[in-house]
């Protein structure tokens, strides 16, 4: 990334003295200040209602036209990214800030029960006609933290078991992790440690100033430069040639797109988080200026789809939850596309990518799975059969745990404790701090409570507590099955553990998609709305120890967990990437090579061909 981001102008003051005018959003400068004249002359309330209904029907076709427009390919470049500039903020603390621009309650967007029901889901993969694949060579190019190299372990655990050769390429920190578990490994550049600090400062992708820019982009550079030699290398251990008959990737992997189309085998992508655009909910990389409870029910609005004013209210919030993906996805690739363009020329021998006509998005004949439960969250009716929802993924690793002495005798003094950790990668920036408020909140609460110290400095103190106990490692699978709630960042698969052991959790989100996890939670009423971690406080952990103790919270996740149990997400995963696995037998190449751009990718975004 060059230069920064540009500023964002939210509102349409702002817009208005922002020299050269769009010419389409300009309406919702008029409506408001129309708005604005109606609430000072003093009329009806019955006339001021009338107003407000008319700003945001207004409104409302104003951003349809946004949308229509932003996808026409006749319309300039520039004049695209003038709009782009009216509709999205780059925040300080990195995030991008999406306005909705609703005024609607959450409760009218809400056709579904307060806390849904759980009920079975469709288009189950392992319910597909899987035909037997011979023995592949398969690499999974997968960035992040241990959270998200877990899943994959045991994907590919399994994957072995059916009679593959499975290499997992991550990080070096997590060398004996793969290889203990019996996998294949071989080292990919950045160190997690970095991008874990780089995420906490900045809440997300983007950065929050100059200094950090040039930090992601080293690391960012050298994962990318790994993928290649992860496909094609001999095993650095044995000297074993290796070469990939298939891709599996997480999208932070970057290049993964890239290396598939460059040797020509199929790409499978799975990740613990929403990466497709849907019109249920925004992205969780993106802050969408709308109350808690916005998620949307697609058979509700159906039902109101004759309704003039509330069909083009509810469609413009679809367009704008979508639009959330589409300009998350433009900042990415604008903060890549040199080094991506430098790699496919120089390494894959590929042609460049045209300025702003490409995407690192998937082509949408790249099969996707996400590895949450669908008893969670639900598939949106809006994904399309390339698109798996196939539960979480587990690892077994309490059956070969042996506990310390000390936890055991610990645990068995008295009720089930709280557990309370933010991850072996969570930065704690004032660890005392947050230390002397879990230690008052569990005495105010009358609480035991297990304190996971982690690799932030969590849980000095100055004497020993009887009612606490410090945690340095512990399988979560074993853990969390003997405490009876979870406090925790919100990582996806420190949540899928902590629901499957029926524990009322609250989420402490520290950046990325964590906010998101806690917000589903909170939907689905086993733990009270998340509390940012710049928000933590004794009174707010307080009240949310308070939320998780209700009776009624823990019958809802223990419904929950019965829900979730006999969900083999792993077995779901691997029936998945046989189900979309391309056949030689087609007569056809590879159905999933990658070539084209998605259409809600920037690629259509920005009228390129």
């Amino acid at each position: 990334m060059r230069t920064a981001p540009p500023r964002v102008p939210l509102h349409a003051e702002e817009q208005e003295n922002d020299g050269e005018s769009s010419g389409l959003i300009d309406g919702i400068s008029t409506v408001q200040n129309t708005t604005g004249e109606a609430s000072t002359s003093g009329k009806s309330e019955t006339i001021s209602c009338q107003l407000r209904k008319t700003e945001n029907f207004k409104h409302q076709k104003t951003l349809g036209l946004f949308a229509a427009n932003f996808f026409d390919e006749k319309i300039s470049l520039s004049k695209k990214l003038q709009w782009l500039n009216q509709v999205a903020t780059v925040k300080t603390d990195g995030t991008v800030q999406l306005e909705v621009p609703l005024d609607i309650k959450p409760h009218n967007l809400d056709f579904e029960p307060e806390f849904p029901s759980i009920g079975p889901t469709n288009e189950d993969p392992s319910a597909a006609d899987i035909e037997d694949l011979p023995p592949l060579q398969i690499v999974m190019l997968i960035v992040g933290t241990r959270g998200d190299i877990q899943p994959f372990v045991a994907i590919g655990k399994r994957l072995q078991e059916h009679g593959h050769r499975v290499r997992l390429a991550t990080h070096s920190n997590f060398r004996e992790f793969v290889l203990t578990a019996g996998l294949e490994f071989y080292p990919l550049g950045g160190d997690p440690k970095v991008l874990a600090w780089y995420m906490v400062k900045n809440k997300g992708i983007l950065p929050s100033g100059p200094s950090e820019i040039q930090i992601q982009r080293n690391e960012l550079k050298n994962i990318i430069l790994s993928l290649l030699p992860a496909c094609i290398d001999p095993d650095p251990n044995s000297n074993m040639p290796f070469e990939a008959d298939a891709i599996i990737a997480n999208p932070p992997a970057c290049g993964h797109i890239h290396v598939a189309e460059a040797l020509k085998i199929p790409l499978h992508i799975f990740f613990t988080m929403p990466w497709t655009p849907t019109g249920e909910f925004p992205h969780p990389l993106s802050r969408v200026k709308q109350p808690a409870g916005y998620r949307v029910s697609l058979s509700g609005l159906f039902c109101l789809y004759h309704s003039c004013l509330l069909y083009h209210i509810l469609n413009a919030l679809l367009t704008y939850l979508q639009l959330s993906y589409q300009i998350i996805d433009a900042l990415i690739w604008i903060a890549i596309r040199d080094m991506i363009n430098e790699f496919r020329k120089k390494k894959l021998k590929l042609r460049p990518v045209t300025y702003l006509c490409g995407s690192n998005s998937p082509p949408p004949d790249v099969p996707i799975g996400y590895m949450w439960s669908p008893q969670l969250v639900p598939k949106p009716k809006d994904w399309g059969p390339k698109i798996d929802v196939v539960g979480f993924c587990f690892l077994d690793l309490a059956s070969s745990y042996e506990p310390p002495d000390s936890l055991v005798k610990w645990l068995e003094e008295g009720e089930k404790p709280i557990y309370i950790g933010f991850g072996s990668l969570q930065p704690v920036q004032e660890p005392q701090r947050m230390t002397d408020i879990i230690i008052k909140a569990l005495e105010t609460t009358g609480q035991r409570g297990i304190i996971s110290k982690g690799w932030g400095g969590l849980g000095n103190l100055a004497e020993p507590k009887e009612y606490v106990y410090l945690l340095d490692n512990c399988p979560h699978d074993w853990l969390f099955a003997r405490c009876s709630a979870v406090v925790h960042h919100g990582g996806a698969g420190t949540t899928a553990a902590g629901l499957r052991a029926a524990c009322p959790t609250t989420i402490i989100p520290f950046f990325g998609d964590q906010t998101f996890w806690g917000e589903q939670v909170y939907a689905r009423g086993v733990g009270p709305a998340p509390i940012p971690v710049d928000d933590f406080s004794l009174e707010k952990l307080i009240a949310a120890i308070r939320f998780m103790l209700d009776p009624k919270v823990k019958e809802r996740a223990m419904d929950l967990a019965t829900a979730m149990e006999n969900e083999d997400g792993v077995g779901r995963a691997v029936n998945s990437f046989y189900k979309h696995f391309p056949r030689r037998n087609t007569g056809s190449e590879c159905e999933s090579l990658p070539g084209t751009s998605s259409f809600l990718s920037i690629r259509r975004c920005f009228g390129c061909s």
